[in-house]
């Protein structure tokens, strides 16, 4: 079983350049195979997402743009790790709850 001691924020590589940053995640960047991608955009500031689990799955969460904070529990303990760098991603496997 995952617990919250198990969770880590992964550090995307980034290329530095005049013309903007550039980050890619490719190869064993992430832990595991990516089978699909989604993102969430122009959300409210008082608006939640998430508040549910996902047992099978594994996920990163990347703050692109912005910042938000997560809430984890793991049935027995409870945190929040907040994200709001596009080049780190927040690798899990609880129960996922996120808010501005």
């Amino acid at each position: 079983m995952t617990t919250i001691e198990d969770l880590k924020i992964i550090q995307i590589p980034k290329i530095h350049d005049p013309r903007g940053n550039l980050s890619v995640i490719e190869g064993d960047v992430l832990p595991y195979r990516i089978e699909r991608v989604y993102y969430l955009y122009d959300v409210p500031s008082d608006a939640a997402r998430g508040g549910h689990a996902h047992k099978e799955q594994l996920e990163c969460l990347i703050a692109l743009s912005g910042s938000f904070s997560v809430l984890l529990d793991d049935g027995t303990n409870q945190t929040r790790v907040g994200l709001n760098k596009p080049n780190q991603g927040f690798h899990s496997g609880l129960m996922l709850r996120c808010w501005d």
